[in-house]
């Protein structure tokens, strides 16, 4: 089974929780605090492999978190990183942001890491908080816990040369004949359901090519598989063209060339724009060769035209040549240019006040640091919590609002009441 776009969700580890724990052993009495930090969660890591060819993988899996990191432990004892998590997809995927649609990474190179996810931070145990005037802090901090990304996985084949034709006029066996590729090849009118790759060597050069399937007429407006393999070309740095010129299936060569042409165009004109070389197939059939004379007469001068049989091998040297040709020339196939799509952390601690009559309501990535921070039932974490809001000039923002000692302050689910 072939799959060339997968939508997935992916999770990177939480952060473990920081603990709350003091020194204990015989003949030392009220120790200091000697709570651990929690390990950091595991990332989201994707990397390419050659040795893949589609998202199969990824179309019955949908669901990828990455391993939380531990808590922490008495005697200062940190907790253990989280595992990351690996993806691995062929070259040339593409990952998207499904709600933005932004690019995230273009696996281009075999090898390339790129890290999707950042697992979350781990909180900090009690002893970190320890200073000269609180000598044994009954709080400590949790872990960062993180969001679930959905993204879009696109693979976009990396070939410098791509066939390109309607179903029965050869292609198959053309890649057959062209490179060490063993495609299903038969006599029927249904196209091929995947793109097959293959290495074309000749003599001290070498260059790769695919068939692209499931090019017919509507193809761009979502007819057949078309519109599904169209983004396959994107990346060829030539075309070949293959039209049938022997007039067994009642078709016109000339016209499926046009037909074909203008889906290129309706997709994308770049695509259009690309380096074509027509291959004209089956010339060994009887009456091939007027046939020849007018598609060449048809398509213009300026248009090299070269005629081959697939099945005799008639032709085939002819092609190699034509390509390695146009190539020397091209420049050579390059990643996708894009502005990067990150998903980051919020650097900057903000907050919104929210007044709902004589309730105020507390928002922003300030009050997630907080509930974090801050253990309720601990009268020290408490203070701590107040010192933020009065340095930050929060209470008197909220004085110049209106609150007042009657009022209910909100933040982050939990209800207080205003006092210096």
């Amino acid at each position: 089974m072939f799959v060339d776009r997968a939508f997935i969700t992916i999770k990177a580890g939480d952060g473990g929780n920081g603990i709350t724990s003091f020194i204990h052993y015989k003949g030392k009495v009220g120790g200091g605090p000697d709570g651990g930090d929690g390990g950091k969660g595991g990332d989201i890591v994707f990397v390419a492999d050659k040795s893949l060819n589609s998202l199969v993988d990824y179309y019955y899996k949908t669901k990828y978190v990455a391993e939380n990191g531990s808590n922490g432990e008495p005697k200062d004892c940190f907790g253990k990183y989280g595992k990351d998590l690996v993806l691995r997809v062929p070259l040339g995927t593409i990952i998207k942001d499904r709600k933005t649609g932004g690019i995230i990474a273009d696996m281009f190179t075999e090898g390339q890491r790129k890290v999707v996810l950042v697992g979350g931070d781990g909180g900090k145990g009690n002893s970190r908080f320890k200073n000269s005037r609180r000598h044994a802090p009954h709080f400590s901090q949790t872990g960062e816990k993180t969001e679930a990304k959905q993204i879009v996985l696109e693979l976009k084949t990396i070939a410098e040369v791509g066939l390109l034709g309607f179903p029965n006029v050869g292609k198959s066996t053309l890649l057959s004949k062209i490179t060490k590729a063993r495609p299903k090849i038969a006599n029927y009118h249904f196209t091929t359901l995947s793109p097959n790759l293959g290495v074309c060597e000749y003599y001290d050069k070498q260059f790769t090519i695919a068939d692209i399937p499931g090019i017919i007429e509507g193809a761009s407006e979502g007819a057949g598989l078309g519109l599904a393999f169209l983004r396959h070309i994107e990346r060829t740095r030539i075309l070949v063209h293959v039209v049938d010129i022997s007039g067994l299936e009642g078709r016109d060569a000339y016209e499926d060339y046009l037909k074909i042409n203008a889906e290129l165009k309706g997709y994308s004109k770049a695509l259009s724009k690309i380096k074509q070389i027509i291959v004209a197939n089956k010339c060994d059939v009887f009456g091939a060769e007027e046939r020849l004379k007018e598609f060449k007469k048809k398509v213009g001068r300026g248009k090299k035209v070269i005629p081959i049989s697939a099945i005799t091998g008639f032709g085939i040297d002819d092609v190699k040549k034509e390509i390695l040709k146009v190539l020397e020339k091209l420049p050579p196939i390059k990643p996708l240019e894009f502005e990067e799509f990150k998903y980051e952390k919020p650097d900057k601690l903000t907050y919104e006040i929210l007044k709902e009559g004589e309730t105020f309501v507390i928002i922003g990535t300030l009050v997630e640091v907080l509930k974090r921070n801050v253990v309720m039932t601990d009268m020290h974490s408490l203070a701590y919590l107040h010192k933020v809001l009065k340095d930050r000039g929060i209470i008197d923002e909220l004085r110049k609002m209106g609150a007042n000692e009657k009022s209910t302050i909100v933040i982050g689910g939990e209800e207080f009441e205003l006092v210096d």
